[in-house]
């Protein structure tokens, strides 16, 4: 049964952390890595996409404690965490779909989302890029940590199931559900460029999980 995106995740929340972080492989690493190739300089300004509970921002505020961040989410309760979580840094969030809360233009040093754009078509991405795109600074990038499909029959096998689960249960297309249907590393590089990033590269894979950076 398929369960709404925000529903899903803030049922899940008491034990959210402990799965991210243990049942994820080699999820202790590319997450402080993530942080890592966030902008050090004080006071940056960085866009979370699908931001959680904060997990990056863990270990990217003790290397950046200035940092300025605007996270968005669909799951209330795991907002609530984040902030609370980090009530003396400089946290803005924003409850709603990274898809149409609409970002300030030329303004984020870096953008950044983990484990989190899996659940979603290259033909839903690009126009969503592109919006990233345009809401960085000049020399700002996106770095994007998830999970990939090993082959386009696989990212093919996940869509087609859960267009036939949707279907089940009388679900319109727009409305977020959960279910993953991760990209290819091929087709996730093809959906960036075609956003307009200048240049996209792979700086870690972990098995099914890769680190990508796309740059203004």
């Amino acid at each position: 049964m398929l369960e709404k995106m925000g529903e899903f995740f803030d049922d899940r929340l008491r034990e959210y952390e402990s799965h991210q972080l243990d049942e994820i492989d080699c999820a202790r690493e590319f997450y402080p890595f993530t942080a890592n190739c966030l902008p050090l300089r004080p006071v940056a300004k960085v866009l979370d996409l699908g931001c959680g509970t904060g997990l990056e921002l863990d270990y990217y505020f003790s290397l950046n404690p200035s940092a300025e961040i605007t996270g968005i989410n669909v799951a209330p309760k795991m907002l609530q965490t984040l902030k609370e979580k980090f009530s003396r840094r400089a946290v803005k969030l924003i409850l709603g779909s990274y898809f149409e809360v609409p970002f300030e233009n030329n303004f984020y040093d870096a953008a950044v989302s983990v484990e989190s754009l899996h659940h979603f078509t290259q033909e839903e991405k690009i126009p969503l890029y592109r919006k990233v795109l345009q809401s960085l600074a000049p020399k700002g990038y996106f770095v994007l940590t998830d999970y990939f499909a090993s082959t386009a029959k696989q990212e093919s096998f996940f869509r087609s199931e859960f267009i036939r689960l949707k279907g089940e249960q009388g679900i319109r297309d727009g409305e977020l559900y959960h279910y993953d249907t991760p990209l290819t590393v091929e087709h996730e590089t093809e959906a960036l460029r075609e956003a307009g990033f200048s240049e996209v590269c792979v700086l870690r894979r972990w098995g099914a999980t890769c680190t990508i950076k796309a740059e203004k």
